[in-house]
């Protein structure tokens, strides 16, 4: 079984840059499934009604997501009715789930938080844990988490003390791709996939606020430039009998074709 994961969607160029090669990509590399991350699609923070259907027409089957969930209102009812997660570790009583399951392909996957520069949330460490050996004790095969975190101590933590459970972990939420790609104990794993969109500015921001906002700190909001040059970035595992056994990135620009940047080191 072959999955793609996409990084962090930051508004409207990084819906058009998905939308112009996903599906090629999907079919090319025979994908089962494709999972992206949302918390940033509509105009760089949440998602609405509109933009989640035109990334579910693109190609993708399930999305995740992270501290701006809840940024547009009308995330709310959207949690309940599409393959949408939220954050596992919110407090119970909060809309959505953060586990989704897909039993034709023996697959689970779940979206977790972070603790450190992000909002109130349960510990993740205890909550995946947890979630991991309920699905373990269901009998799943598959296991994958994104980890929506901004520390890599973090994530590679996460990941250590999981990964004899799991099948492929990978970390959104710092929009800057890492390169330690790996297989280890027959689990993929990388710190942060990166973003997709504007590659020329600040994290898929345009550049002027957040140059202000260090020299002064003055607060300003983040805008998503109309025009730059962009990015798509994007993970493939190759599951198989709940190990990972292939894991490579894949990264497209603009206009100029899609290829494969790395092939995981298996350790």
């Amino acid at each position: 079984m072959r999955i793609g994961f996409i990084g962090d969607i930051v508004g409207k160029p990084g819906r058009k840059i998905v939308k112009r090669y996903l599906k090629e990509i999907k079919e090319e590399l025979k994908l089962d499934l494709v999972i992206a991350n949302y918390e940033n699609a509509s105009h760089g923070f949440g998602l609405t009604l509109k933009n989640a259907k035109e990334l579910f027409e693109s190609g993708i089957d399930l999305m995740t997501g992270g501290n701006h969930t809840w940024d547009k209102k009308e995330i709310f009812p959207l949690l309940e009715e599409m393959p949408l997660l939220r954050p596992l570790n919110y407090p119970e009583g909060v809309p959505g789930k953060g586990v989704w399951i897909f039993e034709e392909l023996d697959l689970a996957v779940l979206n977790v938080m972070g603790h450190y520069s992000m909002p109130m949330v349960e510990n993740p460490f205890i909550r995946a844990q947890r979630a991991v050996d309920d699905l373990k004790e269901q009998g799943v095969c598959n296991i994958v988490i994104d980890f929506h975190a901004e520390a890599t101590s973090e994530k590679r933590a996460m990941f250590i003390m999981l990964k004899n459970k799991i099948t492929a972990m990978v970390g959104t939420h710092t929009h800057v791709g890492t390169d330690d790609l790996i297989i280890e104990d027959g689990c993929g794993y990388v710190t942060d996939i990166g973003l997709s969109g504007c590659r020329d500015n600040v994290i898929g921001m345009d550049s002027k606020v957040p140059i202000k906002r260090f020299l002064t700190g003055l607060p300003g909001r983040f805008e998503v430039p109309d025009r730059c040059r962009t990015i798509l970035q994007m993970v493939v595992f190759e599951l198989d009998g709940g190990k990972c056994e292939e894991a490579f990135k894949i990264k497209a620009y603009d206009d100029e074709g899609w290829s494969v940047s790395m092939r995981a080191r298996k350790d």
